[in-house]
């Protein structure tokens, strides 16, 4: 058995909450005819642009969907990113999904080409089948202490973590890994989730949500294709096990094996920061004899890059290149900008794009939200990140959103439950939202400050 793993009797320990900004989004919210519908699957609004991004995930799905990129283009806060991860989510719940931002390429040790070769193979995924010894089932308890980061006092970790999993007929609880509790945060586990759990490796593989779960049945967001039986039979079982690997897992490996593992750093071995030609070559024939065999399959994950109208044109060039390889992520480009220079030239273009990569894009736009959206979106936020709201308070945020950001609005509903919390509340209250609003600024508030302090600061 994996030392990531020991069951452990039930016992109660510290529930760590950590919610992302899009764990609420589970795919494009259209109904049978792809037309969206205004509220569905945690997208709120944008009906144009996730029409045309469902007609995408058709002829992605169906192949043919090569050598082109996906452009989306609006303000910011509108979208983009959610825009993204539901196109993801659309194309299967274990599809890689990677973000980054474009300023990534020029803040690594390494080449700016290399990081994002690396961002692209991260975003490739290979389903491989094999009879496994796994722990499988509802998620019904899971459970994080986290304590003290040893270095940075204003940090806390994961010191132990624990989760019960539950079939039809079985119930155990299983002491895993900071490893394998991280996998699970980062995955979005929470209870009511089906996982599988590999007994030797600790890799983590999340099924769907349980139609039997508290949560698979309160949460009206939740599309029906997400939905799964609690499994049966015993928690732990021999089956066949469907686990998840990149192109970037497989590049990690090649290099250990190439170099001998850990002993090597200790005994002359030098740790290779950027790939060789040689071992993308070796591990992507090792992927092609195993698809070949049948034993594992290969499908293209979103690599999504933000900001993109900073990459420079030596990036474009890679990109535009990289996209017409038999291994390839399907790429997403998103801007808020209009007219921008094409960054290491003095030519200016739509988008900051160079033209040619443009003619091989299809562009996707989106727009501002009015404030009747900006509530849902607020709505399904409190659902996720489970703050209760008065109806006073949310129409105060949606205001707020509307007139300012919704960003802004998102991140005062999380400040204005703790400022409740600490006045011994259980809901946010209107005098929450207005408080909390008065001790921070948005952007144009910042702006205005620092202005009128122009004299007092410090000029280089």
């Amino acid at each position: 058995m994996s030392e990531s793993i020991r069951e452990l009797p039930p016992e109660s320990t510290v529930k760590l909450k950590r919610v992302g900004l899009h764990t609420h989004i589970k795919g494009l919210g259209l109904d049978e005819d792809f037309r969206a519908v205004k509220v569905k699957d945690g997208m709120v609004g944008q009906e144009r642009a996730r029409e045309a991004a469902g007609l995408l995930v058709r002829m992605i799905k169906e192949g043919k969907w090569a050598g082109k990129i996906i452009i989306i283009a609006g303000p910011p806060g509108t979208g983009k990113t959610a825009l993204a991860v539901a196109i993801a989510r659309e194309l299967g719940m274990n599809v890689p999904f990677i973000a980054m931002s474009a300023a990534e390429a020029y803040s690594a040790e390494i080449k700016k080409t290399e990081v994002l070769l690396a961002a692209m193979r991260k975003a490739i995924g290979v389903e491989i089948h094999e009879m496994r010894d796994v722990y499988e089932g509802e998620v019904v308890k899971f459970n994080v202490t986290s304590g003290p980061h040893p270095y940075n006092p204003y940090m806390r970790v994961i010191e132990r973590a624990s989760v019960t999993l539950r079939t039809k007929e079985d119930e155990r609880t299983l002491e895993v890994s900071d490893d394998l509790a991280e996998q699970m945060i980062q995955q979005g586990v929470k209870e009511g989730y089906v996982i599988q759990i590999d007994a030797e490796t600790g890799r983590v593989s999340v099924l769907g949500i349980s139609e039997e779960s508290e949560y698979g049945r309160r949460y009206y967001e939740v599309g029906s294709r997400f939905r799964v039986q609690r499994p049966s039979g015993k928690v732990r079982k021999q089956k066949e096990f469907v686990y998840y690997l990149t192109l970037s897992d497989l590049d990690r490996i090649a290099v250990r094996r190439r170099s001998g593992g850990l002993l090597s750093l200790f005994f002359g071995g030098v740790e290779a920061k950027e790939l060789g030609p040689e071992i993308i070559a070796e591990v992507d024939r090792q992927v092609k004899e195993l698809v070949d065999s049948g034993k594992a399959r290969l499908y293209p994950g979103v690599l999504f890059i933000d900001d993109a109208h900073m990459l420079d044109i030596e990036c474009f060039a890679f990109l535009g290149r990289a996209i017409e390889s038999e291994l390839s992520p399907i790429l997403i480009l998103a801007t808020n900008r209009g007219f921008a220079r094409i960054r290491g030239t003095d030519v200016e273009a739509p988008l900051g794009f160079p033209a040619d990569l443009v003619d091989r894009a299809v562009i996707i736009g989106t727009e501002t939200y009015d404030i009747e959206s900006i509530k849902e979106i607020l709505k399904i936020r409190s659902i996720e990140e489970e703050i209760e709201l008065d109806e006073a308070a949310l129409n105060k945020l949606a205001e707020i959103g509307s007139k300012r950001s919704l960003r802004y609005s998102s991140q005062l509903l999380s400040i204005a439950a703790e400022n409740a919390k600490m006045r011994g509340a259980s809901k946010v209250s209107e005098a929450d939202v207005i408080r909390v609003d008065e001790l921070f600024m948005d952007v144009a508030e910042a702006v205005e400050h620092l202005k009128k302090y122009e004299s007092l600061m410090i000029k280089y």
